[in-house]
């Protein structure tokens, strides 16, 4: 049974949304404050975290900092509705993915049960599947990536666009291709912003490679030399 962590400091909500969850064999556990929701992350092996913005001690941006310290678990940020900062921020910081509040139920799950497919390794096929570039090898199977022979530390997500793109080098993709591909949403204008925000976080745990090519005002392409 899939176990996931609620940081949010509004007391009415965890217990009729851990029974919600509970109907699709989620266990839903929920800490009220932030010093609370990181204890409990030492203590146990939880398979995704939501988090609020708004929380005592720290705010949901410095509690997604501190997360992402040790650990890539994938992460759902709430945010307030309309507030598109929230969201750009959250992202940026390494949340996988975003729900406006007030949600509902059903919303919530289905955004967390497509990150949980994103981040869980495929079953092992009789033949390794890589991808093998100059500098970089992608393993399709145990959802590895390795730069210059050292692991590459990814997030679900950022792993989904990378072998997405390294799948068909040299094809551009444009970003609502990229967002229906990765979150099987039509595309709108924030959205696309957190395309390119995805891909500014990838870039970076690629350096020194710089194999993903921009064409403005499309979109993207892996430009890697396949080996």
């Amino acid at each position: 049974m899939p176990r996931l962590l609620l940081i949010d400091d509004d007391e009415h909500l965890s217990a009729p949304l851990a029974a919600y969850f509970r109907r699709f064999d989620f266990q839903l556990d929920a800490a009220t404050r932030p010093s609370a929701g990181l204890a409990l992350l030492r203590a146990n092996t939880y398979d995704a975290a939501i988090l609020d913005v708004m929380l005592p001690e720290m705010d949901g941006f410095q509690l997604c900092r501190a997360i992402r310290k040790d650990s890539d678990i994938p992460i759902v940020m709430l945010t307030a509705r309309g507030d598109v900062m929230d969201r750009v921020v959250g992202l940026e910081l390494g949340a996988d993915d975003y729900l406006p509040k007030p949600f509902e139920p059903r919303e919530l799950l289905v955004r967390v049960q497509t990150i949980l497919r994103r981040a869980r390794p495929a079953a092992p096929a009789a033949t390794p599947r890589q991808l093998v570039f100059d500098g970089l090898l992608v393993d399709l199977d145990r959802r590895e990536v390795q730069r210059h022979g050292q692991p590459v530390e990814l997030t679900g997500t950022e792993f989904e666009l990378l072998a997405m793109l390294a799948a068909e080098p040299s094809r551009m993709f444009s970003r609502d291709e990229i967002l229906e591909r990765l979150r099987g949403q039509a595309a709108e204008d924030l959205y696309t912003r957190a395309v390119d925000i995805l891909v500014s976080r990838l870039r970076k745990k690629l350096e020194p490679l710089d194999c993903i090519k921009t064409l403005r005002n499309f979109g993207y392409a892996f430009a890697g030399s396949r080996r």
